[in-house]
């Protein structure tokens, strides 16, 4: 019987030809497919020669009527499987094994004839029984030889990459892992120049010595490409002719992107680094942002290197510096990001010829590709991400486009809109901090940034968008670029520049001291012409506040707004007499840092489209920056305000402010209001001050309806100036004057209470209620025509009635003290006087 006829006739239960199990190997549980080895692997294993045996099978026999498989193109074997039979198989093993032993012998009795029946197709597909880890072992050196790349052979990037693919970061963590290496290559290359040596040989030797491996090899050549070579602007303009020759490249420290990657390529060889160069197009010198590259000739060339058998990216043209096509030059400046930048972020800008050098496990389209946004290398260095939009072309919607970056470290950014310029690469890459024009609103949260872009007509814009970290003194760098088409502007009023960046908190706020805002980053309507901010504090702080407005003058300004300073918060008082945008600057510095210099901490953008404030309803030309209550009152012991805001509103004309003085500070007090000039009795007389033990009232009656300043000052040392303390605004609505208080004196002091009268204009021919209370007085007394004695009640209150004669102008209140019969003056009170008949 031949081994084919017994093969089929006796054929296991599965859909594979099998082997022979050995003993130990029944025992085994779960299933192993394991790859046989091509018939000219196993010829030239000798070990595996002494084990094979003609018990094979024809891979496509174990099934009736199915086709035989045939060889590979080129003659090459088809590899088969084996699957080793497990504990599933055990008993139709164990039933079949007398018929298996006795076909073994038949075979080998058999075993010349057998040979001779073979034909070379079916020796071709020939199996081998052989022990699972001899086919492990074979399996794993086959592997290796596959993979093996063989000097001046091509090897595609895709396809034989086994497990996760290695980042940047899998290499290296930081460019200052070779700075030991960019240092020497630095001072080597400097030191070749100076020689004139130009061989390119001799340059790789000597820069690469020292170098402890394939990367720091690669980072050497890298660093002295970028270095010692500059883009070639005359030659790629056409103005000059363009350097062929390796070495003329290097004599003259100058070439386009294939001198470049040319260059890099001979290098890498000289060092037995694989290199490619890889053609494509690229978003760079001479790119128009959004033009279609289909049937466009690729115009840049970069290189890919294989290192731990995978390849990685590189563009030393791009390392060196860029082209500011604005003004023709070459800017010259080291960009380490484009040493092994990863697929993901290189694709942004490059877009290979071929698809395979993508490196990309989704490869993208040439069209996918046109409508990326432009990402600079700052964008990835900074860890920026875009939010939206997601292509580069924006239409605006309603006259707006909107344009959204996160972040995950404290970044400040700024933007740039202008008219649409052909080319991508015109201009500055970099931005100095100044202001944001009126053509959009930058906006800064916790982890991102919103740009509202409102073009000011009909057209097409380029925007670009700069960025720092916030810690960072350098200008601000180019991050992205967007095209923003309006069709239709957006009819507005003029928004005020803002010259600190972006709108809201500035991501640094909480370093200044600033915790959170009852406002967020987004626009502020005004209602009824009034806007309260409130910055709550992590510490004391002063606060600066700036108001302006396009058409508001800045004397105006001032009188729009009142701040009040507290230990936990900084309130703003902000009053708008325009209609229109308005942008309020706050600013702070350490309340107890007299040297320091205040901070932008936070700018708003407010809206007033409703009504406005009146002129006559403006704040008192003259507040102070501390209004109401606060850290300063805090510390000189001034406590317990009965009103806690700066702003205090009356509609009967008088109020009464109280509060503790617990220091016993000598206190004043002042009333004013602009131009109250003409007035008959001055504003002075009315304000009435008492104080008994620690508590102090100050009483105001307002002559008419208004806007005033109630200042309050004390004296911090004794025989010191009086400082201020804080001013209240008093807002009075009531049209009915108010009388003015008695003229007091000095010697009305501490403990002295007024009862009664409490006005200072009494009514003429009229007894008028005197009582009051004077601490130590001997003896108490209203001096007109004549004087009348007040009488000490049992409550220690003097009191008495006393006429108002119409011959008199004046009544005056006077007292005694101690043994002195003496009497002091300690107010007045005037008389009205009626007028003549006519």
């Amino acid at each position: 019987m031949s081994a084919e006829v017994a093969i089929q006739k006796f054929s296991l239960p599965f859909a594979c030809a099998a082997r022979l199990p050995q003993q130990d190997e029944v025992k085994q549980k779960g299933c192993v497919r394991v790859k046989a080895l091509e018939l000219r692997h196993i010829q030239e294993t000798p070990a595996l020669k002494q084990t094979s045996t003609v018990l094979g099978a024809l891979v496509n026999h174990d099934k009736p009527g199915q086709e035989s498989s045939k060889p590979g193109p080129g003659g090459d074997q088809v590899p088969v499987q084996l699957l080793v039979c497990t504990e599933a198989s055990q008993k139709a093993v164990h039933s079949r094994k007398n018929v298996f032993e006795k076909l073994t012998a038949e075979s080998e009795d058999q075993r010349p004839v057998a040979k001779r029946q073979l034909s070379s197709e079916s020796a071709a597909r020939t199996i081998t029984v052989v022990k699972k880890s001899a086919v492990r072992k074979e399996a794993d050196e086959h592997k290796s030889l596959q993979q093996k790349v063989h000097p001046g052979q091509r090897r595609t990037p895709s396809g034989n990459q086994t497990g996760k693919r290695k980042r940047r970061k899998d290499l290296f963590t930081s460019s200052e892992a070779f700075h030991r290496v960019d240092s020497y290559v630095i001072r080597a290359g400097a030191e070749l120049k100076e020689k004139r040596v130009y061989n390119v040989k001799t340059i790789v030797r000597s820069i690469t010595q020292g170098a402890r491996n394939e990367l720091e090899k690669l980072r050497a050549i890298w660093v002295w490409l970028c270095n010692n070579i500059e883009y070639d602007v005359s030659g790629y303009l056409g103005r000059s002719e363009k350097l062929s020759s390796s070495e003329e490249v290097i004599a003259a420290g100058r070439g386009v992107c294939c001198s470049y990657s040319n260059l890099c390529s001979e290098m890498c060889r000289e060092v037995g680094i694989e290199c490619q160069e890889v053609p494509g197009h690229s978003k760079g010198i001479g790119y128009r942002q959004g033009q279609s590259l289909k049937n466009v000739k690729s115009d840049h060339l970069w290189n890919a290197v294989l290192l731990g058998g995978q390849w990685f990216l590189l563009d030393s043209c791009w390392g060196a510096g860029r082209v500011d096509m604005e003004h023709e030059t070459f800017v010259k400046r080291f960009d380490d990001f484009y040493f092994l930048t990863d697929p993901e972020e290189f694709i942004d800008s490059h877009f290979p010829d071929e698809e395979k050098w993508q490196l990309l496990d989704s490869p993208i389209a040439l069209e996918d590709f046109e409508r990326r946004v432009f990402k600079t290398s700052a964008f990835f260095t900074m860890g920026l991400r875009l939010i939206q939009p997601h292509h580069c072309h924006i239409l605006t919607d309603d006259g707006e486009a909107n344009v959204s970056l996160g972040f995950t470290r404290p970044t400040t950014f700024t933007y740039e809109i202008t008219q649409h310029q052909d080319l991508l690469h015109r201009g500055a890459s970099e931005q100095k901090e100044s202001g944001n024009s009126s053509s959009g609103l930058l906006t800064v949260s916790h982890r991102s940034m919103k740009l509202q872009l409102l073009p000011p007509a009909s057209g097409t814009y380029d925007v670009k968008v700069f960025a720092r970290p916030e810690s960072a003194t350098t200008t601000l760098f180019w991050v992205c670029s967007f095209t923003v088409e309006c069709p239709t502007p957006r009819a507005m009023e003029e928004i005020p520049e803002n010259p600190f960046l972006s709108w809201g908190l500035q991501p640094f706020a909480a370093s200044l001291g600033i915790s959170s805002s009852s406002q967020g980053s987004e626009l502020a309507e005004v209602e009824e012409g009034a806007f309260n901010l409130v910055l709550k504090t992590s510490r004391p702080l002063l606060v600066l506040c700036e108001l302006v407005q396009p058409e508001l003058e800045a004397a105006v300004a001032k009188r729009c707004l009142a701040t009040q300073i507290q230990t936990d918060a900084l309130t703003c008082h902000v009053l708008c007499p325009l209609r229109g945008f308005y942008r309020l600057s706050v600013f702070v510095r350490d309340y107890d840092k007299v040297d320091a210099k205040f901070q932008n901490v936070a700018n708003f953008l407010l809206h007033c489209k409703g009504k406005v404030v009146g002129s006559d309803e403006l704040f008192p030309p003259n507040l102070g920056s501390v209004c109401g209550p606060g850290t300063r009152t805090s510390e000189a012991g001034l406590s317990k305000f009965s009103h806690t805001t700066a702003v205090v509103s009356t509609q009967q004309g008088k109020c009464n402010i109280t509060f503790h003085n617990q220091r016993d500070l000598e206190l004043h007090s002042v009333l004013s209001q602009e131009d109250n000039k003409a007035a008959a009795i001055p504003l002075s007389r009315h304000l009435f001050c008492t104080y008994t033990d620690s508590k102090v009232t100050v009483s105001a009656s307002l002559p008419h309806a208004g806007v005033f300043r109630l200042g309050l000052y004390a004296k911090i040392t004794p025989g010191g100036d009086f400082n201020p303390m804080c001013d209240f605004v008093l807002r009075n609505s009531c049209k009915q004057p108010g009388p003015p208080f008695p003229c007091v004196y000095s010697a009305w002091r501490k403990g002295c209470v007024l009862f009664e009268p409490r006005v200072g204009l009494l009514e003429p021919l009229c007894w008028v209620r005197f009582r009051m209370r004077v601490p130590g007085a001997q003896r108490v007394s209203v001096v007109g025509e004549t004087r009348t004695d007040l009488k000490l009640n049992k409550s220690r209150v003097w009191e008495g009635e006393v006429f108002s004669a119409n011959s008199l102008q004046q009544l005056k209140l006077a007292a005694s003290f101690g043994e002195s019969s003496d009497m002091t003056v300690l107010m007045a009170f005037d008389i009205k006087q009626q007028e003549a008949n006519m």
